[in-house]
């Protein structure tokens, strides 16, 4: 689990996100020298959540932190986390959050 939060940190930080969009569950897994399918169940052994939904889950907090700090509107927020559909962040964010991204923004800011 510490590798795979490590190796989705260092993803983001580097650029790659910005650049290839958010990873698949099988980068994941080749990073570390698994399968797709051994990834999703050893992670949903550990926490109950399957490797897209724990992708899912960073790439939404990361949302949050932007939409909170970075003064971006929810297009940029969306492209700068590898998001090349807008609703389909919108959709996944307010799944994840309860409520919409601007919602959730109106709310930080006011």
């Amino acid at each position: 689990m510490s590798k795979f939060n490590q190796l989705l940190t260092n993803y983001s930080e580097n650029g790659t996100l910005r650049e290839n969009g958010f990873p698949t569950v099988k980068f994941m897994a080749e990073q570390l020298n698994i399968s797709a399918h051994y990834l999703s169940d050893l992670l949903k052994q550990e926490t109950g959540k399957t490797a897209l939904e724990l992708i899912h889950i960073y790439l939404i907090s990361e949302a949050k932190n932007l939409l909170k700090g970075s003064g971006n509107n929810i297009t940029e927020t969306a492209y700068a986390l590898g998001f090349d559909n807008l609703p389909y962040f919108s959709r996944l964010f307010k799944k994840e959050t309860g409520v919409s991204p601007k919602k959730f923004q109106n709310q930080f800011w006011n």
